[in-house]
């Protein structure tokens, strides 16, 4: 299946590739994300690099805008029981939170410290009120899940009041054995509601889902405002 490279923002298009069935149980019916936005793992990745620049706030000519990942409400940034510690120290700590769900809030912090290469878009939707994080749990061996280890959902209501309120999805796994440390190119497939681009990096597997209500080229400036999530939490 082909892939393709982001050009540098502001200016660029793509070719969105269409995919019949792509609706997996990567997160499960009963987790946060219900599914929202998944995408089949069958992809090939492409080996070259690209260099990306971080985009401006106009998003192009889409009369879209964007605003920092910093200035909208983290929802568990204030866990009354956030756990500290070397990266095996927390994911053992957040999944004592556990109360049925593979999916456990998790705070920015937390994430940044069991994933310490995660990278999250420093540039979201201007409609973006809220962010919901995520750890993803195995519940047999009580580690992080393979296909998804991290979700992020984008909400501009309240989270979990509506499920049409969440603009954005991100699932962060971790990467086939054979894909390379550095960003891959990016997969566009469409999903239903939306688009999902999908890519891999320093071991981790990316597959971010924008609703069919925002536009291609605004997702696409998202994705290659990527950072790393701790430089994030710390300006935060």
């Amino acid at each position: 299946m082909a892939s393709f490279r982001f050009l540098p923002v502001p200016h660029w298009a793509f070719t969105v590739v269409a995919v019949a069935t792509v609706a997996v149980a990567g997160c499960g019916a009963s987790g946060p994300l219900d599914g929202l936005g998944d995408a089949s793992r069958g992809f090939a990745f492409g080996g070259a690099t690209t260099t990306t620049t971080i985009p401006v706030l106009d998003a192009g000519t889409s009369g879209e805008s964007l605003v920092a990942a910093t200035d909208v409400l983290w929802l568990n940034d204030r866990l009354a029981n956030e756990a500290v510690g070397s990266a095996t120290a927390v994911v053992a700590g957040v999944w004592e939170r556990r109360e049925g769900s593979r999916f456990i809030q998790a705070s920015r912090a937390e994430i940044a410290t069991a994933l310490p290469t995660l990278q999250f878009p420093a540039l979201v939707p201007s409609e973006t009120r809220w962010v919901t994080s995520q750890l993803v749990y195995d519940l047999d061996s009580g580690g992080l899940d393979a296909d998804t280890a991290a979700a992020f959902g984008m909400w501009q209501v309240e989270p979990y009041t509506v499920t049409e309120g969440r603009l954005m999805v991100l699932r962060v796994g971790f990467a086939p054995a054979d894909a390379g440390a550095e960003r891959s190119d990016v997969t566009p497939i469409v999903v239903p509601d939306g688009l999902s681009l999908v890519w891999t990096e320093a071991g981790l597997r990316y597959e971010m889902f924008c609703r069919s209500n925002l536009s291609e080229e605004l997702c696409g400036e998202v994705a290659v405002s990527f950072v790393p999530l701790g430089g994030l939490f710390n300006n935060g």
